[in-house]
């Protein structure tokens, strides 16, 4: 079949124009909708980051800042855990288990609490392990903690900035990301600042997380309890006293439930940094999200841009025009966002998946679709880069979707991910040779591996090597 009958069955979505963004969607819906990813790295129930931000809009408003004040705490609220995921697999190489697990329940610890740090590190180190290997994560997180803990904070809170610069962002919105984790008191990390030395966008985006963590867990006055204990030490009184204030008002409570919350924080952002986005900026923001989606696991750093890259080549070979490319290139790089929702225990094993694992691997597909149905620019490409584990056999995951009911676009996609998948090198293993790789692919192929993909793919990688010097 020639490429003109193979874009014959691509859908509307993908023959139609790419959408004209630049006058229609704002910034702050695509990263609202986007940071629902981010709550799952952080392995915090969905709308974390948007009811941190409806808290922490609130309180900066009670504080006077001015609209630039607003402006940065409004995106230093919403991407605060960008750099979330570049600490997964060191955190589940210190403690073991589930790293979400053990993410989420550390939101609750008070760090300056020797009893509930140590309460911490008794209940997540090393769960399940035999009773030596127990002991010894132990004794390395007793003597080395405080160097540890300073080195993922660090890792973190580095390369969270170093995503919003790149994403275009103030300068403002870098130093608060970076800052998150100090403390009013100058015990916090990684830097050990103190007071008003604190970016103030650090320091409210540190008390409105704090507030979302407890109020989801025990309500209302569980988080006012919180905030008190923690005023003084962890928190600026001042800015302790403005979210009291904000706290009396009823609609204020009533603002966090879940019907609507992104359309009430997307109506929180300040009006002098509305940003119309264009179609740069989404490419930058998939790359950015790529990025994001790659820290997760040493296994597969780079994964996402070289999937998107190879299918940029193979879309070529097939003759799907230029600008549908474009589209394609985000799905490629965004294929594997769910994988933010599932646990560096499984991802980084380096033994066979029991049942219950390869399940939860298995998910981060429905996961890499419900994340990008969220973002209105990006919800044509949810099936598409959800599907990517779909065979044409029919025997793939989640839908077991089979033949032509798996687009063109999926395809290429599966064929680019399998191929990157047995071609990078891992820690474990050496990169497989072009040449082996394709005849593996060889043995899959219209059973897991489009056919005229694995042409395409064949072709490429010639005219790769004849043009290597």
């Amino acid at each position: 079949m020639n490429a003109a009958a193979d874009q014959a069955r691509i859908p509307d979505w993908l023959i139609s124009q790419p959408v004209r963004t630049g006058a229609t969607v704002r910034l702050a819906q695509i990263i609202g909708a986007l940071s629902y990813a981010l709550d799952l790295t952080e392995g915090q129930p969905p709308g974390h980051c948007l009811r941190g931000c409806w808290i922490g809009m609130h309180t900066g408003r009670m504080l006077g800042l001015d609209p630039p004040g607003l402006s940065d705490l409004y995106y230093t609220l919403l991407l605060k855990d960008t750099g979330c995921s570049s600490n997964a697999a060191r955190l589940w190489e210190l403690y073991g288990g589930d790293e979400l697990r053990t993410k989420h329940d550390f939101k609750r610890v008070d760090s300056q609490s020797l009893l509930q740090l140590a309460r911490f590190v008794l209940r997540h180190a090393g769960p399940g392990e035999a009773l030596r290997a127990r002991v010894k994560r132990l004794v390395n997180l007793y003597r080395n903690g405080d160097a540890l803990a300073t080195e993922l904070v660090h890792t973190r809170c580095e390369r969270g900035a170093d995503i919003v610069r790149r994403l275009g962002f103030s300068a403002a919105v870098a130093a608060g990301i970076f800052s998150l984790d100090e403390h009013w008191n100058g015990k916090g990390r990684p830097q050990g600042l103190r007071g008003d030395s604190i970016p103030i966008g650090a320091r409210i985006a540190l008390l409105a997380q704090v507030v979302d963590v407890f109020n989801t867990v025990g309500g209302e006055r569980a988080a006012d309890t919180e905030v008190r204990r923690r005023t003084g030490t962890w928190f600026d009184p001042q800015v302790s006293r403005a979210f009291f204030a904000v706290a009396r008002s009823p609609a204020f409570w009533s603002g966090l439930r879940p019907e609507g919350l992104e359309e009430r924080v997307v109506a929180l952002e300040p009006d002098a940094s509305t940003v119309l986005v264009d179609e740069p900026r989404l490419d930058s923001i998939a790359e950015a999200f790529a990025d994001i989606i790659d820290a997760k696991s040493s296994f597969t750093y780079g994964h996402s841009q070289r999937v998107a890259r190879y299918a940029d080549a193979i879309a070529a070979e097939l003759e799907v025009p230029e600008s549908r490319r474009r589209w394609l290139h985000r799905a490629a790089l965004l294929h594997d966002i769910g994988k933010l929702g599932v646990s560096n225990g499984v991802l980084d094993k380096p033994g066979r998946l029991d049942a219950e694992e390869w399940a939860a691997v298995k998910r981060h597909a429905r996961f890499t679709e419900e994340i990008l149905a969220r973002v209105s620019v990006f919800s044509a490409l949810a099936p598409i880069a959800g599907a990517h584990h779909e065979r044409p056999d029919g025997t793939g995951y989640p839908k077991r979707l089979a033949g032509a009911a798996i687009p063109l676009a999926t395809r290429i996609i599966t064929a680019c991910d399998i191929f990157d998948a047995i071609t990078a090198a891992r820690p474990y293993r050496a990169a497989m040779p072009l040449e082996r790789a394709l005849e593996l692919m060889e043995r899959e192929r219209d059973t897991a591996i489009d056919g005229r993909c694995l042409e395409a793919l064949k072709r490429t990688v010639a005219a790769g090597e004849r043009t290597t010097p």
